[in-house]
């Protein structure tokens, strides 16, 4: 297409709608705070890796030249040695968490890995069984079976429509033989939200702890791990908060489970004393014990700038936005998409509906490569047949979502997709 093509599309209808809500936008100030790169791609992929904060390369340059390049060695004693439990410290607010309950350290994985082991090492005998649904995320499911069975149990995986929660099924599956219930917060295939309180209460009420992962919802959802009576909590810091390609994860322990709890993973970080290199290992207090090794600091600093945004902006406020953006792009789905054979995949309910809309369709993926190569629209693709569209609070137009559909409306009447079916790539 050419750049003529690429819209805008002043006749299309929802035009002047997106143009109302623009201009009413409270948070439209925040988009000056990203880098947006070639002017003409829409990006609709902050659910999988947000964008890159303006101020995020002045920090990573200062830590590389000043911090590294300076000061050396001597920059541990000057705010590398605690810097993950300070930014824990500041992310905590978006969590509903208080303070010493949250520290940035690892990957979501080995965070899950850590606080699933510890919850069944303390569990009582009777008490082996995990509880999930089809709905998380496939590497949550692989390391869940796999402390499962390392403790002599098994994972019941509790099966769905697809779309929704299977919140009845989960009701019947967790009983007095189960020690854990772990879940998404926000679903990454359909992006369905769960009601964390009522399943927090189902689990306590059969004696069982919950661990949730919050990372397709964490700076797009409001949290409220204390007020909903989580026990433990992961997430990423590199979607909605703009941490970073594969930038550094975070944990959460409900302060009382501090103590109680054993890390599975003593690694030297989370000795009391770490620079005495005693070969036995003595477990420090506090949140530090969940960690392991030596922070990679050029990517834990990088964290701070989109914590920073928001906290700013808000969790309510990026909620309504956020609610506001999908809700139009149904909408505009509803009226333009779905006579060309693209079918909903999310909830239509917004209280149980992330920041992101799935779209089924019979070639998904070559529409996928052609929203891409040919109109540049950049969403994401998950087998077999959605495409997720993720408007990000923070830095996406509504305009921005009415160009994207009428683009694809164009790819898909012109044909622009057939000759990416045979088009592979190894990131999706």
């Amino acid at each position: 297409m050419t750049v003529s093509d690429l819209g805008p599309y002043p006749t299309a209808p929802g035009y002047e709608e997106a143009l109302a809500l623009d201009a009413a936008d409270p948070l439209s100030a925040y988009r000056k705070l990203f880098i947006h790169g070639d002017a003409e791609t829409i990006y609709l992929n902050g659910n999988s890796l947000g964008r890159l904060p303006t101020a995020t390369p002045l920090v990573v340059e200062d830590v590389t030249t000043r911090q590294w390049g300076e000061r050396l060695i001597r920059s541990w004693n000057e705010g590398w040695w605690d810097l993950q439990i300070e930014l824990g410290g500041k992310l905590a607010p978006l969590l509903g968490a208080g303070e010493g309950e949250v520290l940035i350290s690892d990957s979501t994985s080995l965070n899950l890995y850590k606080l699933a082991t510890a919850a069944l090492a303390t569990a009582s005998p009777g008490r082996r069984r995990i509880v999930t649904d089809d709905l998380n995320f496939p590497s949550d499911v692989y390391i869940l079976d796999g402390v499962a069975r390392a403790h002599g149990g098994e994972l019941v995986i509790v099966p769905s429509d697809g779309i929704h929660g299977p919140v009845e099924g989960l009701t019947d599956a967790i009983d007095d033989s189960t020690a854990l219930v772990s879940l998404s917060h926000t679903t990454y295939a359909s992006g369905y939200t769960y009601d964390v309180a009522q399943l927090s209460r189902l689990s306590h009420d059969a004696g069982a702890l919950t661990l949730w992962d919050c990372s397709h919802s964490v700076g797009a959802v409001p949290i409220d791990l204390d007020g909903w009576g989580v026990d433990l909590a992961v997430g990423c810091t590199y979607k909605y908060l703009n941490g970073g390609p594969g930038s550094p994860a975070f944990l959460y322990v409900r302060r009382d489970l501090i103590s109680e709890l054993p890390s599975p993973i003593p690694g030297w970080w989370a000795h009391a004393e770490p620079f005495e290199f005693d070969l036995e290992f003595e477990p420090g207090t506090g949140i530090r014990k969940f960690h392991v090794g030596t922070m990679p600091i050029l990517s834990l600093a990088a964290v701070e700038p989109g914590i920073d945004i928001a906290l700013s902006a808000g969790a309510d406020a990026s909620r309504r936005k956020s609610t506001a953006l999908t809700g139009y792009l149904i909408e505009l789905w509803r009226d333009q998409l779905q006579p060309l054979g693209f079918e909903l995949a999310s909830p239509m309910d917004p209280a149980r509906r992330g920041s992101h809309v799935s779209l089924r369709h019979v070639m998904a993926w070559p529409i996928n490569r052609a929203m891409i190569d040919d109109v540049q629209v950049i969403p994401d693709f998950r087998k077999p047949d959605n495409l997720r569209l993720g408007p990000a609070p923070l830095y996406t137009r509504f305009i921005d979502v009415h160009i994207s559909v009428q683009r694809i409306r164009k790819l898909i009447v012109e044909g622009l997709h057939e000759r990416h079916v045979d088009d592979p790539t190894h990131v999706t």
